[in-house]
């Protein structure tokens, strides 16, 4: 495989761990992806939601203490690339992306919306790399466009996320399975909406694919379109150093295809999990919601909703899937055992170079 290089970040295998909340992939997976070779990211979605009651600390606050912590535990155990997904929805976005750049995060991904005053908040600093997470080229190109124009910054590199992903996904549901808004597509679509401002500005802007990546095989395929590197979640999960509870694990490793559906989230966007009992009691409408307790996202309306998103990952997370329920990415179903990242790496490795022969 050719290494990705984000700026003058390098890393050894063009694999970045996609950043899973809420409390999925922390310091532990991060770090071990990290000293792979790949690019290890904390998600910081919902970080401090078990410190608050034992620090006593609002939940603004125990989100920066947790993040500031997981980064400082992910550097004593990796000397490898590191990075955080800050989704741009959440309330506390900004303090989350200052914390990261203090504690000298190698990147910042950030989707979930257009981050386009990102640039701002460096404030001067130029080790952090910022990285959007589009959907589409009108957004990699509406960033562009706008960071270029108003912060003379541009983007170092883009997450291109196509509709396999797990988790929210930035399509309209009866535009999923169209052909024309295809992972294949939309890759060499922001390729090609991309191109002008590198030779305007002198200066590659890395397309990375992700969404539905799964084997080495789909790694060779999106190299071989164009992308210099891919982002995988859902693999990662059934990993010994995953930092969800083996309950979550195991929702991957049990599910069968049909039981991965699209649900509406809360938040206002649809979003690919694993059907299960609590789901189930949502699709009945047997849930109901009786205040927000933490108001984490911009965009989700609590008087409309029939769960707490937030309390529910919590719940999923530490293994209570009675309360909860799992993202996943349309593979998860091809999940058989719990290996470690070290193993996993080394299939990859070994799928890719048997797409070769």
């Amino acid at each position: 495989m050719k290494k990705l290089r984000i700026g003058n970040l390098i890393a050894k295998i063009p694999i970045i761990q996609g950043g899973m909340g809420v409390g999925i992939s922390m310091s532990s997976l991060a770090a071990s992806v990290a000293n792979e070779g790949g690019i290890g990211v904390i998600a910081s979605a919902g970080i401090g939601m078990m410190r608050k009651t034992e620090a006593g600390l609002s939940l603004r606050e125990a989100n920066i203490v947790a993040l500031r912590e997981e980064i400082k535990e992910t550097r004593r155990n990796t000397d490898g690339i590191i990075g955080v997904n800050i989704m741009t929805a959440l309330t506390d976005f900004s303090d989350m992306v200052r914390a990261s750049i203090e504690e000298g995060i190698d990147i910042i991904f950030s989707g979930a919306g257009l981050p386009l005053s990102l640039p701002k908040l460096l404030d001067g600093n130029r080790k952090t790399k910022l990285v959007p997470i589009v959907s589409s080229g009108r957004a990699a190109s509406l960033i562009t466009k706008r960071w270029i124009d108003k912060y003379n910054y541009v983007p170092d590199a883009f997450i291109v996320e196509g509709p396999m992903a797990g988790g929210h996904l930035g399509f309209k549901k009866e535009q999923l399975n169209k052909k024309e808004f295809s992972l294949e597509i939309i890759v060499k679509e922001v390729i090609e909406k991309l191109k002008t401002f590198e030779q305007k500005h002198k200066k590659k802007i890395p397309v990375i694919a992700a969404g539905g990546i799964y084997e080495g095989g789909d790694i060779y395929k999106y190299m071989e379109l164009g992308a210099a590197g891919v982002q995988m979640g859902t693999r990662f999960v059934t990993t010994e150093e995953c930092d969800a509870d083996i309950e979550f694990k195991n929702a991957y490793i049990n599910c069968k295809k049909d039981d991965i559906v699209i649900i509406d989230s809360p938040v206002g966007l649809p979003g690919r999990a694993i059907m299960n009992s609590f789901l189930d009691a949502v699709k009945n409408g047997k849930k109901q919601p009786l205040k927000c307790p933490f108001h984490c996202i911009k965009s989700c309306n609590i008087t409309s909703s029939p769960y707490c998103i937030a309390l529910a990952l919590t719940n999923a997370k530490n293994g209570k899937l009675n309360n909860g329920f799992a993202f996943a990415g349309s593979n998860a179903f091809r999940a058989d055992k719990i290996i470690s990242v070290k193993e996993l790496f080394k299939n990859l490795l070994k799928e890719y170079k048997s797409t070769l022969t």
